[in-house]
């Protein structure tokens, strides 16, 4: 008989992202434990997966930190469409000119 473990198996960090629905509120995303890679979190930002992304977490229980990875992301993001020579758009566009704006002043 399988018994699953109830020990986390998932490796390295997690990147949760906090995403605004409007008059309803925000929340941290539902996410498969999988998908919560840095890769996969710039990807689904990047298609538009999100409803109006706020801020980027990264967590490690393992090494025991939490920390506010939005401007790392953003910079990113921007650096991709770059190198990609795309527009982003919508609100990954307005994800990305907070964050980096903000930090220029």
């Amino acid at each position: 008989m399988f018994i699953p473990s109830i020990v986390p198996i998932a490796e390295d960090t997690v990147y949760l992202v906090e995403d605004d629905y409007g008059h309803i509120g925000r929340s941290f995303r539902e996410t498969d434990v999988t998908k919560s890679d840095r890769e996969t979190t710039l990807q689904d930002l990047l298609s538009g997966q999100f409803n109006n992304p706020v801020r980027v977490i990264a967590l490690n229980i393992r090494e025991e930190w939490a920390r506010d990875v939005s401007f790392e992301l953003a910079v990113e993001l921007q650096r991709r469409a770059d190198s990609e020579r795309r527009e982003l758009t919508g609100t990954t566009r307005d994800f990305v000119v907070y964050y980096t704006r903000r930090a220029m002043t």
